[in-house]
Formats: structure tokens, sequence, C-alpha cells
């Protein structure tokens, strides 16, 4: 009897919190189970985007929850994605901190793009279309559009408006008027404008809509006017009708939620500011999004690594030698070999140096001297798509320390304190790696082993190798120095062969 491993996705959105189990079967993926808790995560966040302690709360609830379901699953087959909410609130620490003691899965806060990547492979892995299309997925903080062909995108957006945070600030009363609606639309559009004509030239045949306020809106689309289908003139009578009403109260249709009603007002704002600024003639709503796309991704990793892709086009847009980040790979695999059972380094671990060393040059298309800020800015500031936010800031922080000082002030900026203790294993690898090729020629390698401990990195050398090459000597006596920053200590030794 053959068996199918299963997977799951959970989106933690800034209204809901969703849970899709689902297995592959012939190429297909089969969604098995679903769980869907408001959590209204968003209206918890204050001005200064603090979360308070009951949205801390209501979310610890529903993760203790999900974590039931997901009892016995293979952590590998579990991926979990945070979206606008967490990414933007200032404590998320130590929402991360209490979801550990009741969630034993790991939260990946992804950047705004990185939602957007997901959502339309999400949509392309089950609508299929030969033209460009237009996918718009209002959530409760956020706003992503995008403009793909078949499984590729060649445009994405995320926009810092959401049906959750809008209501919050034109309509958090529960009062409804034209005045209102104006102010909020005008808002949306001045959000949208930014990326009116790139998307304008780019183009597109169809426009799908996806989430729950779209979804909701369509609903109420065909129960006041028969047709499931928004456009522009259909949302304004929709806004005429909830005008009419005055309050989010008073209206009363059967496809609204009550759940569902403290938001929508926000949501139909964005949704007519898209519109007007894009151009939109009519949008269907699409079942499909941020969660399938999480589910596709994880049943394709043991084939494909979109991080990968990602990391061979970035090197190639800078013109990297590749050749030589090559030899420092190699390098690199053979001090993490050595290190990996004392420092118990993960496979993700060796990943992350690769990459590292892949990227640590890109800075040198801007200039040569302190090519490592260079690098690192390029790196952290940019699009990687595949990548967690703690994802690009380890590689950001891992190439900003690659060479030279390592300052405790900037290295407390960039790494936790409670992380820095495997960041530095992490980096001393690297560096040395890097160190060892900085002639660029591989016959000029050194032979070495390598032990470690927990506090210290062992390098040996035969002496009269070693005192062949002061230079390289030298270079490591500084490099001694550079490590005082760190909770590990170089030491070298000689040995004689004769």
């Amino acid at each position: 009897m053959t068996t199918y491993p299963s997977f799951a996705a959970i989106d933690l959105g800034s209204n809901s919190f969703h849970l899709v189990v689902a297995r592959e079967v012939d190429g297909r993926l089969q969604i098995l189970h679903k769980e869907k808790q408001r959590v209204y995560l968003a209206a918890g966040l204050n001005q200064n985007f603090d979360l308070d302690d009951t949205a801390i709360e209501r979310a610890m609830h529903v993760l203790a929850q999900f974590a039931a379901t997901l009892k016995g699953f293979d952590k590998q087959n579990v991926e979990v994605a945070a979206t606008y909410t967490l990414r933007n609130c200032s404590n998320l620490r130590t929402f991360l901190k209490q979801a550990k003691s009741v969630f034993p899965y790991k939260i990946n806060v992804i950047s705004g793009q990185e939602e957007a990547r997901l959502i339309y492979q999400g949509v392309a892995n089950y609508i299929h279309d030969e033209n460009n299309r237009l996918v718009i997925d209002i959530g409760g903080g956020s706003t992503e559009i995008i403009i793909g062909k078949h499984q590729h995108h060649k445009l994405l957006t995320s926009r810092n408006i959401g049906c959750v945070t809008m209501s919050k600030l034109f309509f958090e009363d529960g009062k409804l008027s034209e005045k209102r609606f104006k102010k909020a639309i005008i808002h949306a559009e001045q959000n949208i404008e930014a990326i009116t004509a790139s998307y304008s030239r780019a183009g597109w045949q169809t426009c799908l809509g996806t989430s729950g306020t779209i979804k909701t809106l369509a609903a109420i689309n065909e129960e006041l006017f028969a047709d499931k289908t928004l456009t522009l003139a259909s949302l304004e009578l929709i806004q005429a009708y909830f005008v009419q009403a005055q309050s989010l109260a008073d209206i009363n249709l059967k496809t609204l939620p009550e759940e569902r009603k403290s938001s929508i007002a926000g949501g139909l704002a964005v949704l007519i500011g898209a519109f007007n600024q894009l151009n939109i003639e009519q949008m269907v709503y699409c079942d499909y999004a941020l969660r399938e796309g999480l589910l596709h991704e994880l049943a394709q990793n043991a084939e494909f690594d979109i991080r990968t892709r990602t990391i061979t086009s970035f090197a190639e847009q800078y013109a990297v030698d590749t050749l030589h980040a090559q030899h420092i790979c190699h390098t690199v695999a053979r001090l993490f070999k050595a290190a990996r059972v004392h420092w118990q380094l993960e496979s993700l671990d060796l990943e992350i140096l690769r990459w590292a060393v892949q990227l640590h040059e890109v800075g040198i298309a801007i200039n040569s001297s302190g090519i490592h800020k260079h690098s690192a800015y390029v790196v952290s500031n940019s699009q990687l798509p595949g990548f967690t936010q703690e994802q690009q800031q380890l590689l950001g922080a891992l190439i900003r320390f690659h060479r030279k000082k390592i300052k405790s002030s900037e290295l407390n900026t960039l790494v936790e304190l409670e992380s820095q203790g495997q960041f530095a294993k992490l980096l001393t690898l690297l560096r040395l790696a890097i160190l060892f090729h900085q002639k660029r020629q591989k016959s000029q390698v050194p032979d070495y082993t390598l032990t470690v401990t927990n506090s210290t990195v062992e390098l040996s050398f035969d002496q009269s190798w070693f005192e062949q090459h002061s230079l390289f000597a030298a270079d490591l006596e500084q490099e001694q120095i550079y490590w005082k920053s760190l909770p590990l200590s170089l030491c070298i030794n000689t040995y004689s062969t004769k």
C-alpha cells in the first residue's frame, strides 16, 4: 500500500490564522484539512507598533490549538509564515518567545515581497492562464499586488494598506459616510500610485482577487446584484449601500459575516482605490493564495529550492567571480565538516555559509574599498525570493563581518544577544575559508587540520610551511585580534613532519 507524506502550511495573518494540511499524490496536492481562527492581530497594534498583551494571548491560544492538530508532524513538513503585523510589530521577540512555549514549529516572518511571491505561487499552481494576470490580495495589514504569467511572477509589491488597518484609520467607530469613504479611497490610491506606471506598462489580460475581504465583497455583489464578477461600478454601488446604512451595525446582509463587519469598509476602500489607480475593468475571486503557495514549495523542496535560484541569479547580476566562490565553498564545507558534530550544526547552516560565500563580493560593483559593508547593504536591502527576514538578516550580518574588525556595537545591532554564540560559529568558519583563499589561487591554500571546542577554534599547520609563509602567519595573528569581540578564540598550532 502506497503512503503519501502530508504537509502543513500555516499563515499567521493580521486578521486570521489559517492552517492547511495536504498530501501530494502524483504531483498534485490534495487538501486534507483546514482550520481558520480569527485573531485580529492587527487590531492589537498601537501607534508605536507594540502588539498588546490581549492580542498576543489570542494568538497563543490559537497556536496551541494548531500545535495539537499537528502533533506528530515532522517539522520539515510544516511551514509557518507570519505576515504584516508580526513583521512590523516592535515586540516581535516577546511574541516569538511566548510562541515557543506552546508551538514547537519555527515561525518564519516573511517580507511583503516574499508574501506577494508566495501568493502568486498559490494562484499559479491551481489557476492556469496563457496570458499575463493581475493578482490582488487584501490582508488585514497589507495588500499584495502581483503581475505574472504561468508559474513566474513579473512584478511584485506589498503596500501597507489592509482591511483592518484602514478600518481603524477611517471607520473605527463603525460610522459610514461618503466623506469617510472618499478619504479612505484617496489614502489607498496614494499608497498604490507609486506602482501604477510600471504595472500599466507590463499589462494584464485577467484579474484575480484573493483573501477573505475580496471573497466577501464578491459574495455581497452576488447577493445584491446577482453577479460574482466585481467591477468599479459594482464596488461603488456596494459603497453606496454601506453609506445608506450609515453604520456597520445596520448593514443586514446574509453574505457579510458578523466577524467580517469591522474590517469590510476598509477593505472595500482599498479595492476601489486599486481599481481606480490600475484601471481594472473586472475581477473574479480566486480561492488560492499564500497557504497554497507554501504547500507547493514544501512539496517541491526535495527537488528544488527557490533560494538556490535566487542566490545564483543575484550572483550573476553582480558579476561575482563564481570560480573563486566555488573554491571558498569547498573549503567552508571542509571546515564545517570538522566542526559540525561538536557544535551541533545543521545542514541549513552549511547552506547559509555557502550562500554567504556566493554573495560576499557583490559590493565590489560599488567599490572595492569597504566591500564587506557594501555587500552587506546590498544583500540586506534587496529582494531575495524564498528567504525569510531572519535568513536575510543572518546573511547580511555574516557578510558584514566576513573581514576586518568586528565591532561589538554593530554586532549587537545586527545580531540578537542570545543568537550571538551560534552566529560566531558560522562567522568564524566563513572568515577562515575566505582568508585561506585571499590570494585567489587554489594552489596557495594551506594544508591544515581544524578542531573546535565550545570556546576555541584550533588550527594546526605544518611548521616548515608556516615559517615559509610569514604574511599568512601575520594575517592569522591579526585575525586573533579581530575575534576579541566573539565568544570564540583562535588558537594556532604547528607540527613537524620531520
